[in-house]
């Protein structure tokens, strides 16, 4: 039987995962069920900004009337495929790709959001992504069996706590994973490697 699905989720790497790809990661879970889980890292920038990327693709806007948005920086999404893009964003209905995660989030796949970034057809926020972090069946159950990650929703139903938009859109990269592992009420650094369930 399946655990309980994460999906709307945060999964905060523990420090068991020191030294390999997901060190420090916070992953936002966009699906999670039956056949495996699919999520995206929310922070770990590329040393390329999102104005370089769409240069590079030749979708830059002539109309550019947000340029705050095309100086963020483009996030590793994880490990799998890294040449596919992903834009996580809030809600707009407008693209041709997308799908709905939560009442704050859409994610949309397809090439025509990227024209919009930066100008005002753009959505109220967005981030760009390339790769996913995905697992197959049963193998997320193992790693949360061995103590590989700490779950917290990320839409909490406690208002003190940080919410997904606050931690995805306006707390900067470098602070996420502290400040996701802030709702959990301790510093996730200062447990054993070892830790077992409570």
């Amino acid at each position: 039987m399946m655990m309980q699905s994460l999906t709307n989720h945060f999964l905060v790497a523990m420090p068991s995962l020191q030294d390999t790809f997901f060190e420090r990661t916070v992953i936002y879970m966009c699906e999670h069920g039956n056949k495996g889980a699919m999520g995206l890292i929310i922070n770990r920038p590329y040393e390329i900004l999102v104005t370089d990327l769409l240069e590079q693709m030749a979708l830059q806007s002539e109309d550019i009337s947000r340029p705050d948005m095309l100086e963020q920086a483009v996030m590793v999404g994880g490990p799998v495929t890294p040449e596919r893009g992903f834009v996580l964003h809030t809600p707009q209905a407008s693209w041709s790709n997308s799908i709905k995660l939560s009442d704050e989030l859409m994610l949309t796949t397809s090439r025509d959001i990227l024209t919009s970034i930066g100008t005002n057809k753009a959505p109220e926020h967005a981030m760009v992504i390339l790769g996913y972090a995905g697992w197959s069946k049963d193998q997320l159950e193992q790693e949360l069996a061995e103590n590989s990650w700490l779950t917290i929703p990320a839409n909490p139903a406690n208002p003190a706590n940080p919410a997904n938009n606050e931690i995805i859109f306006h707390v900067p990269f470098e602070d996420r994973w502290q400040q996701a592992t802030r709702a959990l009420g301790f510093d996730v650094w200062q447990m054993s490697h070892q830790t077992g369930h409570a």
